[in-house]
């Protein structure tokens, strides 16, 4: 089991200095909604809210990450929620960015190192 809080702080470290919490599963994520289970056969979709060091919230950052198995391996999907298009990162054994409109390969956005830091710490907790 791989508790909710460590996808947040995971976030908290590659995406410095906002801190994160996870604040949504969809339906079919881990029961408990303590953990998630790397053995069990869901998909999880998460949404990872940001802050700032005094607390405020930042929806502007607020990213979308979606976790499933693809035979024996997990893969991510990870982007901003806002603005809607922005560049998408499938991550399973490599980073591929999609264009979030027409999901065609592209290049990384400016921002797009940390988030492969992340999809990188969160594929090692799996």
């Amino acid at each position: 089991m791989i508790a909710v809080s460590l996808v947040a702080a995971a976030a908290d470290l590659c995406l410095k200095p906002h801190r994160f919490a996870v604040v949504h599963q969809a339906p079919n994520a881990a029961s408990s909604g303590e953990g998630l289970d790397p053995n069990g056969d869901d998909d999880w979709a998460l949404l990872l809210q940001a802050r700032d060091g005094e607390g405020r919230r930042l929806p502007e950052e607020d990213l979308e990450l979606e976790i499933y198995r693809s035979g024996e391996r997990h893969n991510l999907m990870l982007c901003r929620c806002c603005p809607v298009g922005h560049p998408l990162l499938w991550h399973g054994g490599h980073p591929v960015w999609m264009d979030g409109v027409s999901g065609e390969r592209c290049e990384r956005p400016a921002d797009g190192e940390r988030l492969e830091a992340l999809a990188r710490r969160l594929q090692a907790l799996l």
